[in-house]
């Protein structure tokens, strides 16, 4: 037993390992299949809805005109853009954009072509499926007074906006502008007036802008002119305040300056010769040579005859010495001559250089009268600077009104020469013609958004009923959510319609009141008994002793375990000797279906402590007992009873009469009695409903009892739906190959059964 229930928990834990579920294309296809009924229901009602629209709906034309934008910005503004700055070209386009969407020119076509007295332009767009509320309302509402004219243009206006639509056809120049209405000439007349009317109203924005920015031209030349005048008066004046006299528009002072300073430097320049001659000629003074004798002295007649005799004397002295000797008369004569030369010679250099003196002292007191007077001017001249920085301002604001008041003279006349010359820069380039075909309704787009709405509330509607699809609908799932082993399933069978109730037997015998109760001893080879059968063998390899006590539960009521039970008694009994005891005492469902009649049972069993078989009924098919629970009275502490050594004892003694032991428990969820009798139990068969009973319910059952699940043999899901089983099949699933399976099943009731016992024998 320990061992078993060792191994046992080994294999509930490598079940219970969470694994994420995998998207296959196999689970959509399972989907469809499913749910293609809700798909197609709806896809059909979109697609009668926009059938119902196309066929319903009035026809509406759309006319559609283009107009180009050549210049965006205006030529007044550009013309004053130096003063007002240039407008971006985007911004300036996209204005335009909205100049067509505004109610000027959209009460301007309004007034224009009288819409709001056109009934059938005032009808607008009549939607077929407001036609009856309209009616109703219509019909059930006081009749009101007949609508003002502003109210009227104010409607006109609001149709207009809603058929109208203005854009921009891609990312050039070009605006289009297309009107929708019930009539094609209509259409088109409205198109037309719109672009009409805009090119009109650019025009006269134009010719008003050009008027009132020569009328503003004009008032701003004017006073110009007179901030010009004041400002040439107010240079004048500051100049005679301060004595600023100009010449060839330099300032006296400043010419004054000038010249002063170049006379300075040239008596400079005079001084400095003036004194390199005395020096020259004091050197040469000094000297006392004749040889020095050079330069400017050579200029003068005297000095040159007096020198040309020094030299004649001196040549002819040479000679005489050199023939005579140094003694000789006529020597000493030429060298007493020679002498009176040179101090000739040399009294007229003093001479020259004393008047040398001279013209240095007047170069002198001339540079120094020239550099007191240059002192003097450079002082008027510095204070006239300092006044001259206030002149420079006012003449730099004079400079600038005289500047402004030609740059708005010559503005001015070429403002005049545009208003006489108005032009825009937007022309029509594509008029509107009436349509030959109606826009509206769009059959195509309309039935294709119907499929596509069609298709997602389809996918919508079949994603909700998947996702509230709660229940056990494959054995895949039992494995994945439970970690428990899947058994099978069992079909929900319906009585045949010609079956009749079996004849009354004794009263130790089943009478079993519902034919379903016999189905698996019927129809041995149908799906319904091969179920069973797994759970026998699950049994004879989990349990190795020979009394085998197994209990049937539920986690809720009406899920099938008495008829499970039933059937799985007499299925068993067929090859080996088996009890079913009702241990259900609130609600004993086994007893109500084949042993109404009983009028003892289990609790007096267990008050009497007889052998189980004292009180047992017998099945003369099959030969199973059962042991039923006969409701006299209420009994509060079931579980105790259940639980008490009394049913322990109860139990012993069956196990060892019988190779089976099956009990019909309470479902877990709502009492504990199948939890009492837990300890007396070698294993479970959980029966859960097939796709009702909630996945999340049972796991937390099974979590919040480990004991439950170790014991647990398997699942089987009940009551399934052969014809919407087929549709949970999938690729590779046991389901799938369910079909090439069904020539091994027979539901066929006059097939001979060979009972084991018998062929034992």
């Amino acid at each position: 037993m320990n061992q078993r229930h060792v191994s046992r928990s080994l294999q509930v834990n490598a079940h219970s390992e969470p694994q994420a579920p995998a998207f296959h294309l196999a689970d959509v296809i399972s989907v469809a299949r499913r749910q293609w009924r809700v798909f197609g229901l709806c896809l059909i009602f979109f697609l009668a809805l926009g059938s119902f629209y196309c066929f319903t709906a009035v026809p509406r034309f759309t006319a559609r005109t283009s107009v180009l934008i050549d210049g965006v910005n205006s030529q007044v503004v550009e013309q004053l853009s130096s003063v007002a700055g240039v407008l971006d070209d985007e911004a300036s386009f996209l204005g335009q954009v909205e100049l067509l969407k505004s109610e000027a020119i959209a009460f301007a076509v309004i007034d224009g072509l009288k819409l709001q007295d056109n009934p059938e332009f005032m009808r607008g767009a009549p939607n077929p499926f407001l036609r009856v509320p309209r009616s109703l309302l219509t019909f059930f509402r006081p009749a009101l007074p007949p609508p003002g004219p502003d109210a009227m243009r104010r409607q006109a206006l609001e149709v207009m906006s809603r058929d109208m639509e203005i854009a921009r056809v891609g990312r050039s120049y070009v605006i289009e502008i297309s009107f929708t209405a019930n009539s094609a000439e209509l259409a088109a007349s409205v198109a037309t007036a719109v672009a009409d009317y805009y090119l009109a109203d650019k025009l006269e924005a134009k010719t008003s802008a050009t008027r009132r920015a020569g009328d503003w031209l004009q008032q701003r030349i004017e006073d110009l002119r007179h901030q010009s005048l004041q400002a040439d008066a107010a240079v004048q004046r500051f100049r005679a305040a301060n004595g600023l006299l100009v010449a060839n528009d330099t300032l006296l002072s400043d010419q004054k300056l000038v010249d002063i300073s170049l006379s300075l430097n040239a008596a400079r320049t005079e001084t400095e010769k003036a004194q390199a001659r005395v020096e020259a000629i004091q050197a040469v003074v000094e000297s006392g040579a004749e040889e020095a004798v050079v330069g400017d002295a050579l200029d003068s007649p005297v000095i040159n005859t007096l020198r040309q005799k020094f030299l004649e004397a001196s040549r002819r002295h040479s000679e005489i010495v050199r023939r005579s000797g140094d003694t000789h008369a006529q020597a000493e004569r030429l060298k007493e001559e020679m002498a009176e030369y040179k101090r000739l010679m040399f009294d007229e250099l003093k001479r020259i250089a004393q008047s040398y003196q001279n013209d240095l002292a007047v170069a002198t007191s001339r540079e120094r009268q020239i550099g007191e007077g240059l002192v003097k001017a450079t002082a008027v001249s510095l204070t006239a600077s300092e006044t001259q920085v206030q002149l420079r301002e006012l003449e730099l604001t004079a400079a600038t009104y005289r500047n402004l008041y030609q740059t708005f003279l010559q503005r001015y006349h070429e403002a005049v020469q545009q208003q006489s010359f108005p032009v825009t820069e937007a022309r029509v380039i594509a008029r509107a013609m009436p349509p030959v075909t109606p826009s509206e309704p769009r059959i195509p787009l309309v039935l294709a958004v119907s499929v596509v709405l069609g298709c997602a509330a389809g996918a919508g509607a079949a994603a909700f009923r998947e996702a509230s699809d709660r229940g056990f609908r494959a054995g895949e799932q039992v494995r994945q959510v439970l970690g428990l082993r899947f058994l099978g399933y069992l079909s929900h069978v319906a009585p045949l319609a010609d079956s009749l109730p079996k004849p009354p037997s004794g009263k130790h015998e089943i009478r079993s009141k519902d034919p379903i109760a016999d189905f698996a001893t019927e129809f041995p080879l149908s799906p319904f008994a091969e179920t069973l059968r797994n759970v026998r063998l699950a049994a004879e390899l989990e349990i190795s002793k020979r009394g085998k006590v197994i209990g049937i539960i539920s986690v809720v009521a009406g899920e099938g375990k008495s008829t499970v039970a039933i059937n799985l008694a007499k299925l068993l009994a067929q090859g080996a000797s088996t009890i079913l005891i009702d241990a259900d005492l609130r609600n004993p469902g086994a007893t109500r279906a084949i042993a109404q009649h009983a009028q003892e049972g289990l609790l007096e069993v267990l008050l009497s402590r007889d052998p189980p078989s004292s009180r047992a009924l017998r099945d003369p098919e099959s030969g199973a007992l059962f042991l039923p629970t006969v409701m006299k009275r209420r009994i509060p502490r079931s579980s105790e009873l259940l639980a008490s050594g009394h049913m322990a004892r109860l139990l012993a003694q069956a196990a060892a009469a019988h190779d089976y032991v099956l009990l019909d428990l309470p479902p877990v969820a709502p009492i504990i009695d199948a939890r009492a009798v837990m300890p007396h139990l070698d294993a479970f068969v959980l029966v859960v409903e097939w796709g009702k009973t909630p996945r999340k319910l049972v796991a937390e059952i099974l979590a919040a009892e480990p004991q439950l699940k170790e014991l647990c043999l398997g699942v089987i899901l009940n009551k399934v739906d052969s014809r919407k089983m087929k549709l949970y099949r999938e690729y590779g699933s046991s389901q799938y190959y369910a079909s090439p399976h069904n020539a091994y099943h027979h539901e066929d009731p006059d097939m001979t059964v060979v009972d084991l016992r018998q062929a034992q024998e």
